[in-house]
């Protein structure tokens, strides 16, 4: 009985031990925080560019149907998708209205309503509506309630209404807009210099004279906004009072014209359109990537919840579309595939004819390992979440590419940097660069470097770690023929002509001549060891680790990993020129090699005291990137384990990275809405991060702090590296969720 009651109680405690550490490892994993990946809004563009003629006004009408009023007649839509514009074209449906001279467009009910010199009518209600008015010059319409309309001439104000005497007055001053307030009946009238309100109820007028010159103006609740030349300002409905001062800490303070849409102001300016958020700040829709033109004439709602932005070039059509990260991600692959693939490589379209695809041509470029190794991981990740045989297919097409790098060009165990059909050589990026191959059919680019190393052994890392067919043992072999070529040669590179390349160096003698402050030293000692850590992890052979561990303990390289951010800096006044260029501003291009290397030190530390302080390099780097917000950065972050790496942060850069990845122009230095800061090493220009969709398309090597830039629409970037490999990598790491209903 003893030796059972003995048992018994043995095993209570077995159960409370492991009941116990059950709940330890439940809350470890809680603490990660996990992104519920919900539907949310995206916002797109379709783009109807005009022919020569002035643009006036712009209505959606119940039927979805858009019409344009220009100075050749009414226009509307024709073709247009989200990136293929489309036009606007003289508007023929109606054969009689386009014998009239209209003048005035706007919508009652929902329907379209026109004023020409004669009256106010519509194709609506059966062709019943037709007010006769007195002023041939009249150009301003706007509806009130009950068929009840005001018009003016630009001085002279008519009222007309289908139950109510008509009544006419006059201002003093150039009349340029009037707004309805359904609330009150009141038609509201913005000159150039005053603000009147006529009372259609007992046919009153009255004027408030303004100081500042007035250029557009819209309702909101119980207030006036009012745009001027150098910003706005808002006034009380009641009062006639001024509210506060005049705002111009503006996206662009020339204001052209505002709209209330939703409850939420939108402005249009001589520099793009601009919406006021909630939080105070703004969204800004600049350049081609939204509109024809900057300089926007109107803007109005659409009865879809769209926006419509007129331009003097054309109408900008901005949509606002419910999805999700994975039905993004859904789209962004079709992207990849449908433009973005060089014999398997993830490539850029270039050579495009104003954001044109079709007169596009897919580009070598100096790194398309890297971008193909990052795009590579991402579809090794998405095929270790969902199974897909299309990414399967994918990781295959692009293996088979990674493969041919190294077996194309005569150097045993080095890879190429790209190869294309000869007879081109002329044609491609650096064409000093490429060698012929023994087939006349064929060029290798040579001059392979660091960033495409480490590209290489991270993404055949994730595919041995994540793999369970043949692909698995074809990365192992690839990590081990790259790895043994840079042992082999003393921890270099070598090129064809035996000699190392520029930047293929991890020896010590050329790693710690650097200064310690010089950014180089430190990353080329992390992505060394991640590589031989990796190397072995995969291969079991003790080369990699006796390499590793020698470079750590008798060169410095642990210590120069370990060197904290804050210490990176320029070289000194008595450093060597090369030292002095590698350090003359923060390399973003570093932080890319930093961070796509740190999935194989951190998983694959020899030992858990070095895994421990690894960790902590890397989130002493991630807090130095913080205020770059970058997705990848972040989300890599998490593989450590980290509760703290910014989700919020990743998942923002995700939702706000424009679906439209042409390289159009951007311009954001003239804004006064952002708070400029000194210029630093780090080349952080403003406090705070513009959104993805508010500047030029880059990958994830560009400072994210760039204000200005773009490539006119000649190029389009593919998502595989700048977007997909973020996402995936989240999904796998499970700080992102599956789509959720």
């Amino acid at each position: 009985m003893k030796n059972l009651y003995r048992h018994y109680i043995w095993l209570i405690s077995l159960l409370i031990v492991s009941c116990n550490n059950t709940e330890k490892k439940e809350e470890a994993v809680s603490q990660i925080p996990n992104y519920q990946d919900v539907p949310y809004i995206q916002d797109l563009s379709i783009k109807y560019n005009a022919e020569e003629s002035e643009l006036l006004q712009v209505q959606m009408d119940r039927n979805g149907v858009i019409q344009v009023l220009s100075s050749e007649g009414l226009l509307r839509t024709h073709d247009g998708q989200f990136l293929y514009p489309g036009t606007l074209l003289k508007d023929k449906t109606y054969r009689p209205l386009t014998d009239k001279n209209i003048s005035g467009l706007t919508l009652y009910k929902n329907q379209f309503v026109y004023l020409d010199d004669k009256a106010v009518f519509s194709n609506a209600w059966a062709g019943s509506l037709y007010l006769l008015h007195d002023l041939p010059k009249a150009k301003l319409l706007t509806a009130g309630d009950n068929f009840n309309f005001l018009i003016s001439d630009g001085k002279a104000l008519q009222f007309l209404s289908k139950d109510k005497p008509s009544w006419k007055s006059k201002i003093d001053d150039e009349l340029i807009a009037i707004r309805y307030q359904a609330a009150n009946n009141i038609f509201w009238i913005l000159g150039e210099h005053s603000i009147s309100s006529f009372d259609a109820s007992n046919n009153t007028l009255k004027t408030i004279q303004q100081v500042q010159k007035l250029t557009s103006f819209a309702l909101l609740e119980d207030k006036l906004v009012l745009g001027t030349s150098n910003g706005y300002f808002e006034l009380d409905a009641i009062t006639g009072k001024q509210i506060g001062a005049i705002q111009n800490k503006l996206p662009a303070n020339q204001i052209t014209t505002i709209e209330t849409i939703n409850g939420e102001l939108w402005f249009g300016s001589n520099e793009g359109a601009f919406k006021l958020r909630e939080d105070g700040k703004f969204d800004y829709y600049y350049g081609k990537r939204w509109l024809p033109s900057n300089d926007v004439k109107r803007i109005s709602a659409g009865n879809d919840g769209s926006v419509l932005v007129l331009t003097d070039a054309g109408l900008g059509h901005i949509i606002f579309k419910e999805m999700t990260l994975y039905d993004k991600a859904l789209y962004y692959e079709n992207q990849v595939r449908n433009r973005h693939i060089r014999l398997g490589f993830n490539a850029t379209l270039v050579d495009m004819d104003n954001g044109n695809f079709d007169s596009g041509r897919l580009s070598d470029s100096d790194n398309d390992g890297l971008w193909t190794t990052m795009y590579l991981a991402g579809e090794v990740f998405r095929y270790a979440v969902t199974k897909s045989e299309d990414a399967l297919q994918n990781c295959i097409e692009s293996m088979e590419a990674m493969e041919r790098l190294f077996s194309i060009n005569p150097v045993p165990g080095f890879p190429s940097r790209s190869f294309e059909r000869s007879g081109y050589i002329e044609k491609l990026h650096d064409p000093d660069r490429w060698q012929h191959t023994n087939n006349p059919e064929w060029d290798w680019k040579s001059t392979t470097s660091s960033d495409e190393a480490i590209g290489h052994i991270f993404a055949y890392g994730v595919m041995a770690e994540l793999m369970e067919n043949d692909l698995k043992d074809r990365a192992i072999t690839l990590i081990d023929t790259l790895m043994s070529h840079v042992v082999r040669n003393d921890m270099y590179m070598i090129d064809f002509d035996g000699k190392p390349t520029t930047w293929g160096k991890w020896n010590p003698e050329y790693v710690n001549a650097r200064p310690k402050m010089v950014g180089d030293r430190k990353v080329n000692s992390s992505n060394i060891i991640a590589m031989l850590q990796t190397a072995y992890h995969f291969t079991g052979k003790e080369k990699y680790r006796e390499k590793a561990f020698d470079l750590m303990d008798n060169h410095g390289y642990l210590e120069n990993l370990m060197r904290p951010m804050k210490e990176v800096a320029p070289a000194p006044e008595d450093a060597d020129d090369w030292s002095k260029m590698l350090s003359e501003s923060w390399n973003h291009s570093d932080d890319e090699m930093y961070f796509v290397g740190y999935w194989g030190l951190y998983n694959y530390a020899f030992n858990d005291s070095l895994k421990s302080k690894f960790k902590a390099s890397i989130i002493n780097h991630w807090e130095a990137e913080r205020p770059e917000k970058e997705g990848a950065w972040n989300i890599m972050t998490a593989l450590t384990g980290t509760a703290e790496f910014d989700l919020n942060e990743a998942v923002w850069y995700l939702k706000e990275h424009p679906l439209d990845m042409v390289a159009w122009d951007v311009k954001n230095s003239h804004r006064k809405d952002i708070e400029l800061i000194e210029p630093n090493f780090r080349e952080q220009t403003t406090k705070e991060v513009l959104p993805p969709d508010e500047r030029r398309i880059q990958r994830h090597n560009g400072n994210m702090f760039t204000l200005d830039g773009g490539g006119n629409g000649k190029e389009e970037y593919s998502a595989g590296d700048i977007w997909l490999l973020p996402y995936w990598m989240g999904r796998y790491l499970g700080v992102i969720s599956a789509p959720q209903p």
